[in-house]
Parts: structure tokens; C-alpha cells; sequence
């Protein structure tokens, strides 16, 4: 993505493609880079229980609440975010929360594995992780929201991050997973340390997307970056 976007920029675009798929537009996978660090909550989190807020205004890192559920996140160099936008049909895995988590990861796990990633497991209900015998470790976490007749579903993968921001910024998550039993940041998460032309590729040919959305950004992402994503009122209300 172009250098200088915003966190704010970046979310909106999941809202911009969401809403083009549920007014009858094509279904969408495209993907995203910070080149500057920054923190995104779920919608429902609280900013004081899942970050070190003092923290962040010190080194000047922004906090972005996004549109979907999920857990505290770090972004910047090294993080490689993807989302795609689909339509709910009448019947089949996407028609429920439950079943779309289990039918996505599967196919994305299935799609890492065919890219020459070995031991790529599913664990907790959308998180993917490196199986290291009785150790599992996390590199990318994921999360959805659904409308009425479409759906976004989006995550993050640890490629090459610097992750000594993640124990300064993030405090130990207030829900998580039975697999990561405790565990801290710097022992629960890992990076891939492949390149992201790789990842991208294989995300493409699962999806069967031919091409991922190139840019310039949807005109509507100025829309939502601005009337959502830039106000402290919606970033840090809880």
C-alpha cells in the first residue's frame, strides 16, 4: 500500500468493500501494510484492560478500534493484512458466525500449507498457528462481521515484525484462547519470515480471485477513515 496511510485509512476500507458487496457489488480480497506502528482493538474491547495506554501516548502510537470483533493487535513493517468480502448465500458455510470461522481458516490453513508453510495449524476458533510438537505458536489472528447479505472477513500475519512493541503496547488479553495457556506475548506469537509476495499469492489462488483490489483506495475510504476510525470518540469510547 502507499506509503504515509493511516490506521484510520486502512480500516476504512473494510467498511468500503463490505458495503459495496452487500449493495450488489463484486466480492473482494485485497491487502495492507502499515509503514508506521500502530494499535487496533476489537469493537467491543476495552482500551484500558487491553492496552498499555500510557505507553502508547509516550512513543506517539495511535489506537484504532475496528469494525469487527477479535483481539488487540500491533500493525507496522512486517505485518501483512488481509480482507475479503464475500456474500452471504441462501445455504451452505457462510450462512452462520460458526461455520464461516471453521470454513475460511480451513481453506486459508490449506492455502498457506500449498505455499511450502509446514505444520500450519487452526487453533481457538479463527487464530492460525505453527504446530512445534506441543507448542503451538500464533502468527496470525482473525475475526469477521456480518450484515445481512454479505460479510468481512479480515486478519493480520506476522511476516517480519518487529514484536518487541506488542509486550510494551499490549497488556496480557483479557479473553484468550485454551492453547495459549497462559503464555506471553514473546512466547505465544512468532513471525512467518517469508516474503509477503509468497502469502499474497496463495491467498489469491484459494480465493480464486484472479487479481486482488490494486488501488487507488475506494472512494468511499476517506468516508469512513474520517466519520469513524479519526474520532476518539469511537476509538477509545470503552
Amino acid at each position: 500500500m502507499a506509503s504515509g496511510t493511516s490506521g484510520a485509512e486502512f480500516l476504512g476500507w473494510d467498511d468500503a468493500f463490505l458495503e459495496d458487496v452487500a449493495g450488489g457489488g463484486p466480492e473482494t480480497v485485497w491487502f495492507w501494510e502499515a509503514d508506521a506502528p500502530f494499535v487496533v482493538i476489537g469493537r467491543g474491547q476495552r482500551v484500558d484492560r487491553e492496552v498499555h495506554r500510557s505507553a502508547c501516548e509516550q512513543d506517539g502510537i495511535p489506537i484504532y478500534r475496528r469494525c469487527s470483533g477479535g483481539g488487540a493487535v500491533v500493525q507496522g513493517p512486517g505485518c501483512l493484512n488481509y480482507g475479503l468480502a464475500l456474500r452471504i448465500p441462501e445455504s451452505g458455510p457462510l450462512t452462520t458466525l460458526s461455520t464461516t470461522n471453521q470454513w475460511i481458516m480451513a481453506r486459508q490453513a490449506s492455502a498457506l500449507a500449498r505455499a511450502g508453510i509446514p505444520g500450519v495449524v487452526v487453533r481457538g476458533h479463527t487464530d492460525l498457528a505453527l504446530s512445534r510438537g506441543e507448542t503451538d505458536l500464533k502468527f496470525s489472528g482473525n475475526a469477521q462481521r456480518r450484515l445481512k447479505d454479505a460479510l468481512l472477513f479480515h486478519g493480520t500475519l506476522l511476516l517480519g515484525a518487529d514484536l518487541s512493541g506488542v509486550n510494551r503496547w499490549l497488556a496480557h488479553p483479557s479473553s484468550e484462547p485454551g492453547y495459549r495457556a497462559g503464555r506471553g506475548h514473546l512466547d505465544f506469537i512468532a513471525n512467518l519470515g517469508i516474503s509477503p509476495d509468497q502469502i499474497r499469492a496463495a491467498i489469491v489462488e484459494e480465493w480464486d480471485a484472479g487479481c486482488p483490489h490494486p488501488g487507488p483506495p475506494h472512494p468511499a475510504m476517506e468516508q469512513w477513515a474520517f466519520s469513524r476510525y479519526s474520532l476518539p470518540e469511537w476509538n477509545l469510547a470503552r
